[in-house]
């Protein structure tokens, strides 16, 4: 069956002038949305919110209007208010209003979305865009049992990224149980400067237009919620006009940083890569750390980046589009414990790993088997 989203669905646009007393508790921003996700999990609060906002009810789908390649569109199951960065649509139909959440998540809508928005860098899809979009569904007979299956297998996803987020809690408390909080540094370690443990390197700007040599390249889309990078297949493919300098391709070690976004959540979340010899570059919205020195292990140093009280001096600066700076991250002082407790640390995280590792196969598993089952209704 053919459907169009104007046919289906009308967009809600109650303006909230008054958002701290609405009588809403919950607030979702840009920051809130997961890419790719199909329903939102994180939410702030409308104490601090002084500006016109809209409202939303549970069942309602928010579709993220700017910056439409991080593919962010979700269902809540809540009652609140957000921003005008995002579209709220009100489906008709309940039936339609369990599947659409899933159509707004493939490949063909967002192709859609990217091809027919306003702008060029930062694309901003409008609602009379979003309103002209076309799908197809089976017949009304079969949508209740893909409803079913599709959100069974999300369900059984959300339960699987839970065992993840706390096996992250996991390793972050046992920093802390080692080694104390790394900004309080209540074991008074011996501290270096991060300029004295490494350097860095702002990433490469390039042109669409540029041609002539092909090489990976690692951008703020491939980073989510990666801690390492071994296969540089999984990192897509850019055209220069020429290799870059050696300065710009990355080594086994490195550890990147998202150093500006539109979504300050995502800025100052980092990973290593180890490319071996596959050559791989790295975006100008990203910064390369490169240790210079033996007293910190790379698995350790990267833990130290991804506590949230590091995170906190990392916090981005800008009005709109977030950033963070080489000035910000030389003003680390990197707490450095004996070398064996490194290794101790460092053995427990890779353990640790090799769970998680496991619970991200599954997880693919069933992210493949929910776009199999979508695209059979093409």
């Amino acid at each position: 069956m053919h459907y169009k989203i104007n046919d289906i669905a009308e967009e809600i646009s109650v303006r909230i002038n008054d958002p701290a007393n609405s009588g809403y508790d919950r607030f979702v921003g840009l920051e809130h949305y997961e890419s790719g996700e199909v329903r939102i999990h994180n939410y702030g609060t409308t104490d601090m919110l002084g500006s016109t906002m809209k409202e939303f009810r549970s069942g309602d789908i928010l579709i993220a209007r700017r910056n439409v390649y991080l593919r962010r569109a979700a269902v809540v199951n809540f009652d609140g208010i957000t921003s005008g960065d995002s579209i709220v649509l009100r489906i008709k139909d309940p039936l339609l209003a369990r599947l659409v959440p899933f159509i707004l998540n493939t490949d063909d809508f967002w192709d859609f979305a990217d091809r027919y928005s306003d702008g060029t860098m930062s694309k901003r899809l409008s609602p009379k865009t979003l309103k002209q979009y076309e799908f197809e569904l089976p017949d009304v007979s079969k949508q209740e049992w893909l409803a079913e299956t599709l959100w069974a297998a999300y369900e059984t996803k959300e339960k699987y990224d839970v065992l993840l987020k706390s096996l992250d809690k996991l390793v972050k408390s046992q920093f802390i149980e080692m080694f104390g909080d790394p900004v309080d540094n209540p074991l008074s370690w011996s501290v270096l400067p991060l300029t004295q443990v490494g350097a860095c390197k702002n990433g490469m700007n390039f042109s669409s237009k540029e041609s002539g040599v092909t090489i990976r390249c690692l951008g703020v889309a491939d980073f989510q919620d990666n801690a390492t990078i071994r296969d540089m297949s999984k990192l897509p493919l850019i055209s220069l006009n020429e290799m870059p300098p050696d300065e710009y391709l990355l080594q086994d070690g490195d550890i990147v940083f998202v150093r500006s976004n539109g979504n300050k959540a995502l800025v100052g979340r980092c990973l290593t890569v180890y490319p071996g010899n596959v050559p791989v570059t790295y975006s100008g919205f990203c910064i390369r750390f490169r240790t210079k020195n033996d007293l910190l292990l790379i698995d350790y140093l990267l833990r130290y980046f991804k506590m949230e009280s590091v995170r906190s001096k990392m916090a981005g600066r800008g009005a709109n589009i977030q950033n963070l700076n080489q000035q910000i991250l030389s003003s680390l002082q990197v707490p450095v414990p004996p070398i064996n407790m490194q290794e101790k640390y460092v053995s427990f995280v890779r353990q640790t790993d090799k769970s998680k590792f496991e619970i991200q196969q599954a997880i693919s598993d069933l992210k493949a088997t929910i776009r199999a089952l979508v695209q059979q209704t093409k």
